[in-house]
């Protein structure tokens, strides 16, 4: 989720100590080395599931603008090759979150180690509960449940909130805006502290914010990548995954002072 406005509702939050926190949070965090990354992956891969929306310029953005502006500079007839220019926002399309998006001090997307890029995925289904209420927030007691039946997160995991949410894409119902306000789900804040104490390193949804449409304090937002933690949105296909066994293959964009941008996500089944 982005856009200029929602960062002017961002500035200032943490004030001097949660920015000091922040730092260290984010240097903590950072250090992290999953264990798919040490062991790389010993298992065969039957699939490869794409999770990453093709961006076009009316794909649906937090704000209602265009996610994006091409002009062909370059025309193989005149010049000798094609080249197109785009200009856009960081966070359209499929898209990361790199903790200085909510931190002033934050890690930028350049520094998010390659090998915490790589790891393992757990999948949160929510669907019936999303389709019921789509102002649905993922809670304590949906992790409580996923471990239940699957076990316990692994450290170094990728927690992806599966709602359904990426079949609406298309249209005007990704966004689902009611008046000003955006209807949608997400991760409630009070999860945040639970996968930061399981050490988990990221989090995926498949819709415009880790928090849901609706949220004004960007509660999970602060919270997680305020922690030094990176986040995804925008992913899609997490209906084509089990709830364990997969592994990520998160290709963040390299850019210095980044502070996220669109790329390319897989998954390894």
């Amino acid at each position: 989720m982005c856009d200029s406005c929602v960062m002017r509702s961002v500035a200032g939050a943490l004030g001097r100590r949660g920015v000091l926190a922040a730092m260290a949070a984010s240097a903590a965090a950072l250090s992290v080395q999953p264990a798919a990354a040490q062991a790389v992956r010993s298992a065969p891969v039957h699939r490869v599931v794409d999770l990453t929306h093709t961006l076009r310029p009316d794909f649906p953005t937090f704000g209602g603008t265009p996610a994006f502006e091409m002009e062909q500079a370059m025309v193989l007839a005149r010049d000798g090759y094609n080249v197109m220019k785009f200009t856009y926002y960081e966070h359209v399309g499929t898209h990361f979150d790199a903790p200085i998006h909510f931190a002033a001090d934050g890690a930028t997307v350049d520094r998010i180690p390659a090998e915490n890029l790589v790891c393992p995925l757990v999948v949160l289904d929510v669907r019936a509960k999303a389709e019921a209420d789509p102002d649905y927030q993922a809670t304590p007691d949906d992790i409580a449940a996923l471990e239940r039946q699957h076990g316990r997160i692994p450290a170094g995991a990728c927690v992806a909130l599966n709602s359904g949410w990426d079949a609406r894409a298309n249209g005007p119902g990704f966004r689902n805006a009611s008046g000003n306000a955006l209807r949608f789900p997400g991760f409630r804040p009070d999860v945040a502290p639970l996968l930061i104490e399981r050490n988990v390193a990221s989090v995926a949804v498949d819709t415009l914010s880790l928090d849901h449409g609706g949220s004004t304090s960007f509660g999970f937002h602060k919270a997680w990548l305020g922690s030094g933690r990176w986040g995804l949105e925008c992913v899609a296909n997490l209906g084509a995954l089990p709830a364990t066994g997969a592994t990520l293959v998160a290709g963040a964009p390299k850019v210095a002072g980044g502070t996220g941008g669109h790329g390319r996500v897989l998954a390894l089944v």
